[in-house]
């Protein structure tokens, strides 16, 4: 299809529309996976048409674990998009990453158990290089724009996804603490380890709820913690998108392009003719 937006964001708990949108354009793909989340929404930002999906769906129907990763991911790159940017509520595991502070993190840990995590298979073997997991420029860009609002921004930091619904346990959330990490939430990977493999370049605007159950000053996490701390943050959210959509044009280069060519090990003859359709929108000019 024709290329609609070269950047997205994907809105995460109390995120679900794109507030500042002119000429919206509502766009409802079907997958190989299957459905998105919510039918994606376009419209102008800063100069650049934007491309907004609400991750939960519109409403907050689909738990973690439930929401379509792939058919979200490649719902987007079937848009053009080159470039997403991923709203996500989080708890600190650090005593510095306070509720209210927005994070830019630059390490993921996968510890979640359920979840699909590739696009790839079927006869088609596929391994991406992901050391990096958040692209740097895109997220450094994302830092400046954050930066630019009223809100204490960070830089840095490992994030861990939880498979969820529930929160962690004390001991499990001392436990991502022993080992270094610094934030935790429940959506991130497979998210970006897909965004990778469609060579889309990802990063993680964070927003800090609470102090997951650590803290021994501080309230448990609950629902209604993450949600007042959202609505307040969201206008900062917003704002940070539009000031990144106005400093990085669509034009820029997608940092992640090409970043695929060296991961596919099946021989181009031996790809199944239904593995190279379905991965054709993704890697398609590496399959040649």
């Amino acid at each position: 299809m024709e290329d609609i937006a070269a950047l997205a964001v994907i809105g995460g708990s109390g995120l679900y529309a794109m507030e500042g949108l002119t000429g919206v354009q509502e766009h409802a793909l079907e997958t190989p996976f299957g459905l998105p989340s919510d039918p994606i929404i376009s419209g102008m930002l800063g100069g650049q048409r934007v491309a907004f999906l609400a991750r939960h769906g519109r409403g907050h129907r689909f738990s973690p674990s439930e929401v379509n990763y792939r058919a979200n991911i490649y719902a987007l790159k079937l848009l053009g998009v080159k470039r997403i940017v991923s709203i996500s509520a989080c708890g600190s595991l650090r005593e510095d990453y306070a509720p209210g502070d927005i994070v830019i993190p630059d390490q993921l840990f996968d510890n979640t158990r359920l979840r699909e995590r590739s696009f790839f298979g079927g006869g088609l073997v596929v391994h991406a290089s992901v050391a990096d997991p958040f692209a740097p420029q895109l997220s450094a860009a994302l830092h400046s724009a954050a930066s630019a609002t009223s809100a204490r921004v960070h830089r840095g930091g490992s994030f861990i996804t939880i498979e969820g619904p529930r929160f962690s346990t004390r001991a499990e959330s001392e436990v991502f603490r022993k080992w270094g990490m610094s934030l935790v939430g429940m959506t991130t990977s497979p998210e970006a380890f897909l965004a990778r493999e469609a060579e889309i370049a990802y990063a993680v605007l964070a927003h800090v709820t609470d102090y997951d159950v650590w803290h021994q000053t501080a309230e448990p996490v609950t629902v209604e913690m993450v949600i007042q701390t959202m609505l307040r943050c969201t206008g900062i959210a917003q704002q940070a998108v539009a000031n990144l959509a106005k400093a990085l044009p669509a034009s820029a280069p997608n940092e992640c392009a090409g970043c695929m060519a060296n991961s596919i090990l099946t021989a181009r003859d031996h790809i199944p003719a239904a593995a190279h359709k379905q991965a054709a929108p993704l890697i398609g000019k590496h399959l040649q």
